[in-house]
């Protein structure tokens, strides 16, 4: 398949449901900053999908990596988000599963080498279950997308090694219809909890004090790709 035809399959699959049901199941993840004018320390907790997305049953499934585009409509049906990099680097730290990268050369582009990268995975991964981290590239969202010179860029970022190092700087190069193997779609839930309060990503986002959860770059305010 060509990236369109994965795309428009990989939406038509999940509206029909064909999601494994791990995928279904996402896991809290904790952070905290200090408000440097009170001195106080914000908690907040996320939630995140364990794994990257995925088509199949429980017993047949494999990850898909997907463009921004489509990526961004998933995250829209399940009321979700794409994470940033600080929110990816969360995850590498609180995950109970953490795999080391295994690099492909040829075709990296192609079905083929998607479905064997996910293989590989899989033997690595040994049947252990829980939050995984260190087996893709996630489409994050980042300010470097509204403020590159090029339009239509796709914003990737992790793959982290052992000991918490990314593979991959947080990157704009590639025009936003590009996959290969290595990307991965992983969604956020939009609602997150903020002391005892409930807020909308955005929101969060919007706040010169709050953004710091969920965001470390100088400008958070790309919130999701267009469609």
């Amino acid at each position: 398949m060509q990236w369109q035809q994965r795309d428009s399959f990989a939406l038509q699959e999940i509206l029909a449901g064909n999601l494994p049901g791990f995928w279904k199941k996402f896991t809290a993840i904790q952070t905290s900053i200090t408000d440097s004018a009170s001195g106080k320390k914000i908690r907040a907790i996320y939630f995140v999908s364990r794994d990257y997305l995925s088509i199949g049953n429980d017993h047949d499934w494999a990850r898909v990596p997907l463009t921004p585009m489509a990526g961004q409509k998933i995250a829209d049906m399940f009321q979700c988000f794409l994470p940033t990099r600080k929110i990816v680097d969360d995850i590498y730290r609180q995950a109970k599963i953490h795999l080391e990268p295994v690099p492909l050369l040829a075709f990296r582009d192609s079905t083929v080498t998607m479905w064997q990268h996910h293989l590989i995975i899989e033997g690595q991964r040994r049947g252990r279950k829980g939050l995984i981290a260190g087996i893709k590239k996630d489409v994050v969202i980042s300010g470097k997308i509204s403020r590159d010179p090029k339009p239509g860029r796709v914003a990737i970022y992790g793959w982290h090694q052992p000991g918490g190092r990314p593979i991959q700087p947080l990157y704009t190069g590639h025009v936003n219809w590009y996959v290969d193997y290595s990307h991965g779609i992983r969604l956020v839930y939009r609602k997150m909890k903020v002391g005892r309060k409930w807020m909308d990503y955005t929101a969060v986002l919007q706040d010169p004090t709050l953004k710091a959860l969920i965001c470390d770059e100088a400008d958070c305010d790309f919130y999701r790709y267009p469609e």
